[in-house]
């Protein structure tokens, strides 16, 4: 508030006591409707590139401040030299069947044609036949015993589902509602317009519950394995719970990545995802919830990074000057970044180009401490408490300077939310939990989800132990190279 009297001294001395705390009165109301209209503002100026909003919600407004490239001249689709995408062919042998088709006669002559191409051009049309569900009847026999007169019933085989469905119905409807997020309705239609088989809605959950228990076993090894690993990327984001407010959490590792659902967002979810024990390079935005971990070993996330000083170089005046030093500084970083990725520069090169950039940005930090916005003030603050984490990428080959990794990873579950609100009980979450941790970690390696699902079920029904979600590749256990 604004402590200089609005009148002449002399008057001033002259108002009356009353009057004076009546205009400073107002005077802090002013100030205080002043800054929610400059907060009130800058949320109206919000887009992806200057916070955390997706570009799905940018307004019109925000595609003029891009950069628009003008008509490169060139007519639309594949360019000339550009390598055609083409469909390849199945082998021979896996071919169903094969129709000959030879010219009767010449179409210039009309002379009639004999003999056999050794190389005949292949044509081939896929189909797909009309699926019509496999049902065995298992007839279990009552017999009574002439010694005492018991009546006995003969068991099930094993390996033979308890319940009316196999184990492909059971992965099939777990993949519709868990992979592709579609509605448990939807399901339903799915599965009779498909297959044939009609289901009723209450028995798409159960299936979901008997997947879920199928694979608990793996998930909780892939947890335990994303414990023990290098490089953890870590993110959150909202959830529902019933009426509760929840979170779903995400570490992504190479080869592994585990979700959670939580009913917070505080620090005790992030050290249940990593463990007691965790003593690598953890990858984050600023989020509260990570400050327990050693700032040394944190890589803080220069994408937001660089969606704060796009902030600040729009909110005028000397916190213009600062954001736009400091954007310039990351743009530069992130050139010389994807050099050292493509393999054009070196990573010990890389590290000493980086040195007096990393002076530079503590500078221009500290400058905007003093730039007398109060907005900017404070995200300069709060970024030079991390500091160190914004280097160790530098540091450390290896990791990178982005947490894209997670908020890729974690993309599908805010569309799952935003498509069935969430859930609507714990067993929903531990559902959500299982499937999406089993689906981004068999894409992670490139496994095939639906068999990975129907052999987990059937194992299940065995009492086999179901097939592990961990990597058998040796790459995998690499450690990370020591930091320099």
């Amino acid at each position: 508030m604004n402590t200089t009297p609005p009148f002449p001294p002399e008057l001033w001395e002259q108002t009356p006591l009353a009057v004076r705390e009546y205009i400073r009165t107002l005077e802090a109301r002013v100030a205080e409707l002043e800054a929610t209209v400059q907060r009130l503002l800058e949320r109206l100026q919000q887009d992806s590139q200057n916070s955390s909003r997706p570009p799905s919600s940018d307004p019109p407004q925000a595609l003029a401040k891009r950069a628009r490239r003008g008509p490169s001249g060139r007519k639309r689709g594949g360019q000339p030299g550009h390598p055609g995408q083409t469909r390849a062919l199945v082998p021979m042998e896996e071919v169903d069947t094969v129709v000959p088709v030879k010219p009767q006669q010449c179409r210039r002559c009309q002379y009639p044609l004999q003999g056999e191409d050794p190389q005949p051009h292949r044509h081939q049309v896929t189909e797909v036949p009309p699926i019509k569900p496999h049902v065995t009847e298992y007839q279990l026999h009552q017999l009574c015993c002439p010694a005492c007169g018991m009546l006995t019933r003969a068991d099930l085989p094993g390996g033979v589902s308890p319940g009316g469905f196999g184990p492909r119905v059971h992965a099939i409807v777990a993949l519709c509602t868990g992979a592709y997020r579609l509605s448990k309705r939807t399901t339903q239609e799915v599965m009779a317009d498909l297959f044939g088989l009609p289901l009723s809605l209450g028995t798409i959950p159960h299936l979901e519950q008997a997947t879920a228990q199928a694979v608990a076993a793996p998930v909780a090894d892939a947890q335990a394995y994303v414990r023990a690993q290098r490089v953890a990327h870590l993110d959150e984001t909202g959830w529902r719970e019933g009426h509760t407010r929840a979170w779903l959490w995400v570490a992504v590792t190479t080869w592994v990545t585990v979700f959670l659902v939580r009913l917070s967002r505080g620090a005790k979810v992030a050290e249940e995802l990593l463990g007691e024990r965790f003593c690598g390079i953890l990858v984050t935005d600023r989020w509260s919830a990570y400050t327990w971990y050693p700032t040394r070993w944190r890589q803080v996330c220069w994408a937001h990074l660089l969606r704060d000083f796009e902030a600040m170089s729009e909110r005028g005046g000397r916190s213009q000057e600062v954001g736009e030093a400091l954007r310039e500084q990351a743009r530069q970083m992130f050139h010389a970044w994807h050099r050292v990725r493509d393999g054009t520069l070196p990573h010990a090169a890389f590290r000493v180009l980086m040195r007096p950039m990393r002076r530079q940005v503590a500078r221009l930090l500290k400058a905007g401490q003093t730039c007398g916005v109060a907005k900017t003030e404070g995200v300069c603050r709060e970024v030079l408490k991390v500091y160190d984490a914004l280097w160790t990428f530098v540091r450390v080959e290896g990791v990178e300077p982005t947490n894209n990794t997670a908020e890729r990873a974690i993309r599908p579950g805010g569309l799952w939310r935003k498509g069935s609100f969430g859930t609507q009980s714990a067993q929903g979450s531990r559902f959500v939990e299982a499937m999406m941790t089993v689906v981004a970690t068999l894409k992670q390696q490139q496994r095939h989800v639906l068999a990975y699902l129907t052999d987990a079920c059937q194992a299940a029904y065995t009492g086999l132990p179901a097939p592990s979600l961990l990597p058998c590749r040796p790459e995998a256990e690499e450690d990370l190279p020591t930091a320099a």
